[in-house]
C-alpha cells in the first residue's frame, strides 16, 4: 500500500484501517482521549465499522412514555448513507434500547450500524442479517416506559468521551475511536501512513530482523 496524499474515501478506510491506529494517530496530533474506556463490545459482528455519527441522547425512565419511541424513530427516520447511530444512553442496562426492526429501518436509510452505550436485544437477529452493532451488553426489556431519547442530531458524551454529529468513528474488536471534524483530514493521512509503516516493519520482523532493530530503523511498533 503506497503512502497516501489525496483523500482517502470512507470505502478506502474500511478496506485498510483499524481502530488502534487511528488512535495511534490522535494520539500524535495531541488529541490523547478519544477512545472510550467503556466495554462497548461487538454484539453481532467482529469486522470494523467506520462511519459519521448520528447522536441521540437517551434517559431512563419510570413513568408511561405518552409518546412512545417518537426522537428515537425521528432519529432512524432521518439517517443519511454511511451515518452510525450513537446511542449515548450513559451505560444503563435498564432496558434493550436497540434491536432487529431499528436496525432494519436504519439500514433502508444508509445508516451502517450503531453504537450504544447500554443495552440491545435481538442480538441472533442482528447477526442474521450482519447488521454491526457495538453494546455494553444484551437486555431482554424493551425500552418502552423504561428508557427514551430525549435529543437527537446533538452533541453526546461516552465515558467523557465527546462524539458530534458528523464526527468520524471507527469500532473493532479493539474498541471504539472518534475522529473530531476538524482535524480528520491530518488524523487519517497519519493514520494510513502509519498502516504503511507497519507493513514494512512486520515484513521486516517476518524475514528474521529483530524488533529493536526494526523499531530503530523504522520507528514503528
Amino acid at each position: 500500500m503506497a503512502k497516501k496524499s489525496e483523500t482517502v474515501t470512507l470505502a478506502m478506510m474500511r478496506e485498510s484501517l483499524y481502530a488502534a491506529v487511528v488512535c495511534d494517530a490522535l494520539d500524535s496530533l495531541g488529541y490523547k482521549h478519544q477512545s472510550p474506556r467503556a466495554a462497548l463490545l461487538p454484539q453481532t459482528t467482529t469486522g470494523l465499522l467506520v462511519g459519521r455519527c448520528k447522536t441521540t441522547l437517551w434517559a431512563d425512565m419510570y413513568h408511561t412514555d405518552p409518546n412512545p419511541y417518537e426522537l428515537e424513530l425521528a432519529a432512524v427516520d432521518s439517517c443519511q448513507p454511511d451515518d452510525v447511530m450513537i446511542a449515548a444512553a450513559g451505560g444503563s442496562l435498564r432496558s434493550g434500547i436497540w434491536g432487529e426492526l431499528l436496525s432494519t429501518a436504519a439500514r433502508n436509510t444508509g445508516c451502517v450500524g450503531v453504537i450504544a452505550d447500554g443495552a440491545v436485544r435481538d442480538i441472533q437477529q442482528m447477526k442474521t442479517m450482519e447488521f454491526p452493532c457495538f453494546a455494553r451488553g444484551g437486555c431482554i426489556y424493551d425500552s418502552q416506559d423504561r428508557q427514551r431519547v430525549i435529543d437527537i442530531d446533538v452533541r453526546v458524551e461516552i465515558d467523557e468521551v465527546s462524539f458530534s454529529p458528523g464526527d468520524l468513528v471507527f469500532a473493532d474488536v479493539d474498541g471504539v475511536v472518534v475522529v473530531p471534524q476538524e482535524i480528520e483530514h491530518q488524523a487519517i493521512d497519519r493514520a494510513w501512513n502509519k498502516v504503511h509503516d507497519e507493513n514494512i516493519t512486520r515484513d521486516a520482523i517476518r524475514a528474521g530482523m529483530k524488533a529493536a532493530d526494526a523499531y530503530k530503523k523504522y520507528g514503528v511498533l
